[in-house]
């Protein structure tokens, strides 16, 4: 099953954040119910994989300017069928940012449930992001994809004023625990 390695990456992955609990187990149910979980093209929703990059000191996180959704995010994207949620979001990384060298971590560092609304043909879905902690130095050159309006260094301070969603200033938060 290609699943199972999926399943068992988020078997292992804990958290004690109540709204984090919640999305994690709706991740595991909709893996397990859905076989064509990692398509794009399932109309309920899809896996999707991104990486949350801090420099090394952890005082900053790079984000995208979205294109489509018009906010700044941490870079990801579909799965496309691929069940390697990992290498999805390593890939990911490096088409949106142009970043060659950096450490990304292979365990979860968080699990997010978000509604997309319907744009053109794609009806409005669910997006269960998986997203891994990545470690680069803010001083390499970075590059701009066609996704994105922008690509930015943040403080964690101005992360949170470019986007208080919970899912980002949960982020922040773990970073912050990070550092000491």
């Amino acid at each position: 099953m290609h699943r199972k390695p999926f399943l068992d990456l988020l078997e292992n992955y804990h958290t004690s954040l109540p709204d984090e609990m919640h999305m994690h187990q709706q991740v595991i149910d909709f893996v397990k119910n859905n076989p064509d979980c990692f398509k794009r093209e399932f109309a309920p929703g899809h896996i999707t994989a991104s990486v949350w990059i801090v420099n090394p000191t952890f005082t900053k996180v790079l984000m995208t300017h979205h294109a489509k959704i018009n906010l700044w995010l941490q870079p990801g994207g579909h799965c496309d069928g691929d069940s390697d949620v990992l290498a999805v979001a390593q890939k990911e990384l490096e088409e949106e940012t142009g970043l060659s060298k950096y450490e990304i971590k292979p365990t979860i560092f968080d699990v997010d449930v978000h509604e997309i609304a319907a744009y053109k043909n794609d009806p409005t879905h669910l997006h269960y992001d998986i997203r891994f902690l990545t470690i680069a130095d803010d001083s390499h050159d970075i590059i701009i994809s066609d996704e994105s309006h922008d690509l930015k260094w943040f403080t964690l301070a101005e992360a949170q004023e470019q986007n208080a969603n919970r899912s980002i200033v949960r982020m922040i938060e773990k970073t912050i625990s990070l550092k000491f």
